[in-house]
């Protein structure tokens, strides 16, 4: 069974140096090759809404079949908002809560971000929420994590 993997803009953005950008390349070609099915929120497309044309025109290239596009629900909104009220992340931060969490509710196999400040670095705090809750933990990593899991597990 193909893992089911969240994405937030940064990644369709593209990696966040040079430094990373071979890393990107890795993960898209992996999705390319059919290896994992990706999952594409709300959230993400009104994200995209207001890119520049460049990132939209890579986003609306993606292969159709090979996406499973989800929505936020008062689930995941009311999680998002548990976790601003945890002070895992402040107010401003509220898109990346919601992303977050709707990975979460759709019991994603990972999470994958560019987004270190908000997100990788405070995956722990996310965690806590979600383990308080009930709710399963999620990977949140980047790219480069993602595809170094994903080629030991083979």
């Amino acid at each position: 069974m193909k893992l089911r993997v969240y994405i937030d803009a940064s990644v369709v953005y593209g990696a966040p140096s040079k430094e990373f950008s071979q890393d990107s390349q890795r993960f898209w070609e992996a999705f390319r090759n059919d290896e994992f099915i990706l999952i594409v929120s709300d959230v993400l497309e009104e994200e995209i809404e207001r890119a520049p044309q460049s990132v939209r025109d890579r986003f609306e290239a993606l292969p159709e079949s090979r996406i499973e596009r989800v929505i936020s629900t008062v689930e995941s909104n009311k999680l998002a908002m548990q976790y601003i009220t945890e002070n895992v992340v402040g107010t401003s931060n509220l898109d990346d809560c919601r992303h977050i969490a709707i990975a979460t509710i759709c019991k994603t196999d990972a999470f994958v971000s560019w987004n270190f400040k908000h997100m990788i670095y405070r995956r722990a705090g996310y965690n806590d929420i979600n383990e308080m809750l009930g709710h399963s933990k999620i990977a949140i990593q980047t790219p480069k994590k993602f595809m170094e899991a994903s080629n030991d597990e083979i």
